[in-house]
């Protein structure tokens, strides 16, 4: 089969268009006929190997274990292991690849665990840009944040991946929802719900005018004392991601070290996130999605072989919602 290959760590420039052989699904596995995988930050990390903290979590210290890039993934069953009773081959499904080869490639193993039925109302272009975006939202916001009708939440980086999800998700739950975001999606940013939009080029957030319940940093790079000015006494704070920063800690230092030591001095909660995208939040997607109170934001697709382009584009942080990479017509 046709599949994007990566030999070394490195810039997308090191992925290519390549043909290796095709998976076989396990006892509980799905083999899907990928028709588009989404691209999120955790691609590149994967891709680049940096910051090198990321090696050590097991993706392989001198080179990549797994040579073909992707976490999600929306397709149709191709076939499905001896225990898997709740899909068959034909289904239309959509969720992620959590280790191993993952989707930008025509076919993938994917545990029945990690999928679910695709929103009927969705394209299998769309379908590809939730599970990791819309689930890290998700857990981010209710299991995390454990928001609140009536509560006030700030998005930073409310226009990207995660962000445009959780701005619908904290608008279908009752919060009262400021969306951070660069002046070129301060439109896209409001256009899906948000009752505040920040402009980060002229406006800060942490003035101590306002206050927040609950803050979800997608974005990664603010310091905890500039988010926690603009947190409540007993605010939350989520951090997703782990941008900026050094070749070897990048900014997960901050989520991973830091934030859980001032949590153990402050009236404020400050925790990292890290998602794990399973059916049963890909289901409460699927019905929010089919009841018409979550929408995928999609910013570009690419055919498969231009997925290094695809990679580039949202490292640089341009992209207004998510960028899908096509793979049916390969």
């Amino acid at each position: 089969m046709k599949a994007i290959v990566q030999d070394t760590y490195g810039p997308p420039d090191v992925l290519r268009l390549g043909e290796v052989d095709r998976p076989l699904p396990g006892d509980d596995e799905v083999l899907v006929r990928v028709h588009a995988a989404g691209v999120d930050p955790g691609v590149w990390h994967l891709t680049s190997g940096l910051p090198y903290l990321v090696r050590l979590m097991g993706p392989g210290l001198r080179a990549p274990k797994a040579h073909v890039p992707g976490n999600d993934v929306a397709g149709r069953a191709e076939a499905v292991g001896k225990n898997v009773r709740q899909f068959q081959p034909g289904d239309e499904v959509y969720g992620r690849k959590p280790a191993g080869d993952g989707s930008f490639a025509e076919y993938v193993a994917v545990p029945m665990g990690r999928l679910a039925p695709k929103p009927a109302n969705l394209t299998f272009e769309q379908a590809a840009a939730v599970p990791v975006s819309g689930v890290t939202a998700l857990q981010g916001l209710r299991d995390k944040g454990r928001v609140l009708p009536g509560q006030k939440v700030l998005v930073i980086g409310a226009g990207g991946g995660v962000g445009t999800f959780a701005v619908q998700l904290a608008k279908s739950f009752g919060a009262e929802v400021a969306g951070v975001c660069g002046p070129a999606k301060v439109d896209l940013v409001r256009s899906i719900g948000a009752d505040h939009v920040i402009d980060r080029s002229n406006e800060d957030f942490g003035d101590g005018t306002r206050y927040y319940d609950l803050i979800l940093d997608t974005a990664g790079r603010r310091s905890l004392q500039e988010l926690r000015r603009a947190l409540t006494r007993r605010g939350i704070l989520v951090i997703v991601g782990g941008e900026g920063g050094d070749r070897w800690l990048g900014g997960f230092d901050r989520q991973m070290l830091r934030a859980p030591a001032v949590s153990l001095f402050a009236s404020q909660k400050l925790q990292a996130l890290n998602a794990k995208v399973q059916t049963r939040d890909l289901e409460v997607l699927r019905r929010l999605i089919e009841a018409g109170k979550v929408t995928p934001v999609i910013d570009r697709t690419y055919p498969l072989a231009e997925a290094p382009e695809a990679l580039r584009y949202v490292h640089e942080g341009r992209a207004r919602g998510k960028v899908v990479v096509t793979v049916a017509e390969v």
